[in-house]
């Protein structure tokens, strides 16, 4: 059982792979007509109560078929308003069997098929649509539901006899609220649930027009020292990914370089040229102002350093992304992690030095050991690799965008930067490293086509709005 915004993700993710909506519609509304169809047996009279969304263009498609052998009206509850270009298509082939009183008599019919509305739907019901729900619980007909019962999430909803539902059953539906629950599948292509791809960017969250610095996420990274590089490109990927304020906490003798990278940094000095356990108390106080904590990236793997690290996440109440030396810290005291939440970033030697456990050259079968270590760590696992695997121990995605020229030095400290900055807009763990995991490794695509295999991590960086907006542009 699936939360309803998966399934808007799939219904992306089947199209970038090449199976349109328009070819799901299709099959979505033939596979309600065939239940129908079996169930009730042919001449009957039939009334396909449609909305405005995609929802009603299933139930356009689903009368379309069923007009073959029995006598249909479609009722559209608010004509003139369909929302999308396929569901207006499937009405058109439909539209002489419109029938416009909204108040039409149904004890006319024999069965009332419900394409009212779709999934996601919360909160108080609206009109037209509360009256012709209660309507058609109060005609004691039987209802064959699309996809959900309209209203399914609302404090009015139809009470079918039967569901057919889509690829798999949504988030609450149950045999007492939806009947009898007929799963369909219609053409939804494996991958499009296997991998990650545009169809993520549904849960992007979008500024608000009347957002003010700092309500659009702010980022703590505790970083540098031994390396000045990594903090800054982690910076870097977090604006990119869209945050307001990104603050770097670094060891003295880093904070001149790291602060020299960019104005756009909120530098903070600690007190030795390596983090110490004297640094914690300061570090502590910072994390105060944000809402993510990215600690790791430069940090070095010296024991006083480890034991600082420890002490920082021990203390932490924030989202954290555990990346690079900050691993190393971690797996030699994984009780730190205890009642925290986020992402750990690890490659596969790191993952070895986590878990114990060699990684299988199969990517495919890298699945479960990292569901396993995500279940046992209270941590979603964000495994690098030439084919990501991003699992939270109850789900496990893969990511394919990225390329060999991602070797290159900096990639994952932008990587963990983007996941940070996620998090601290709101994003659940497992969402924020499969959305990052996704924007980083295409924007490293995009690198490619002008670089080549000699692109940097801060073409990477450069890449990264572009690949957000196209995104953003077309599916949002």
């Amino acid at each position: 059982m699936l939360p309803y915004t998966e399934f808007r993700i799939l219904d992306i993710n089947a199209e970038a792979l090449g199976v349109p909506t328009g070819l799901l519609m299709e099959n979505a509304g033939r596979a309600v007509a065939k239940t129908v169809s079996e169930r009730y047996g042919p001449g009957i009279r039939i009334l396909v109560a449609c909305g405005t969304g995609n929802n009603g263009g299933d139930g356009f498609v689903a009368a379309r078929f069923l007009r073959r052998d029995n006598k249909v009206s479609v009722l559209l509850v608010q004509p003139g308003k369909i929302k999308t270009t396929i569901a207006m298509e499937a009405f058109l082939a439909v539209k002489d069997l419109v029938v416009n009183d909204v108040a039409k008599d149904l004890a006319d019919f024999d069965l009332i098929v419900d394409a009212l509305l779709g999934t996601g739907i919360e909160g108080h019901l609206s009109e037209p649509y509360s009256s012709m729900i209660d309507r058609i619980n109060q005609s004691s007909l039987p209802v064959v539901a699309v996809d959900v019962p309209s209203g399914l999430g609302t404090d009015v909803m139809v009470r079918p006899t039967i569901t057919v539902t889509f690829h798999d059953v949504k988030e609450g539906m149950t045999m007492e609220n939806s009947g009898e629950i007929v799963v369909a599948d219609i053409g939804i292509p494996p991958d499009a649930a296997k991998y990650v791809g545009p169809g993520e960017f549904v849960l992007y969250p979008l500024p608000s027009p009347d957002s003010h610095k700092g309500m659009n996420g702010r980022v703590l990274v505790v970083g540098g020292g031994p390396y000045t590089g990594a903090p800054a490109l982690a910076g870097f990927g977090a604006y990119r990914i869209k945050v307001d304020l990104v603050r770097i906490a670094t060891p003295a003798r880093s904070y001149l370089p790291v602060a020299g990278y960019s104005p756009n940094f909120i530098v903070h000095e600690l007190g030795d040229d390596v983090l110490t356990e004297e640094d914690v108390p300061r570090v502590m106080d910072l994390i105060k102002n944000v809402e993510a904590v990215l600690i790791g990236p430069g940090l070095g793997n010296a024991d006083g350093t480890l034991h600082a690290i420890r002490e920082i996440i021990r203390g932490c109440d924030r989202p954290m992304v555990i990346d690079a030396d900050a691993i190393t810290a971690v797996s030699k005291d994984r009780s730190v992690l205890n009642g925290k939440t986020g992402v750990i970033t690890p490659h596969a030697g790191e993952f070895m030095t986590l878990s114990g456990e060699k990684l299988p050259m199969d990517y495919e079968l890298r699945r479960k050991p990292a569901m396993e270590l995500a279940e046992t760590l209270g941590f979603t696992i964000l495994l690098k690799g030439r084919i990501d695997v991003i699992a939270d121990g109850h789900r496990c995605k893969l990511n394919r965008t990225g390329n060999a020229g991602m070797s290159v030095g900096g990639t994952g400290d932008v990587l963990a930067g983007e996941v940070v900055g996620l998090l601290s807009r709101g994003v659940a763990p497992f969402d924020a490293a499969r959305m990052a995991a996704y924007v980083n490794g295409a924007a490293g695509d995009l690198a490619y086509q002008t670089f080549g295999f000699s692109l940097l991590a801060t073409d990477v960086i450069d890449s990264v709005p572009i690949v957000l907006k196209r995104q953003l542009d077309r599916y949002l």
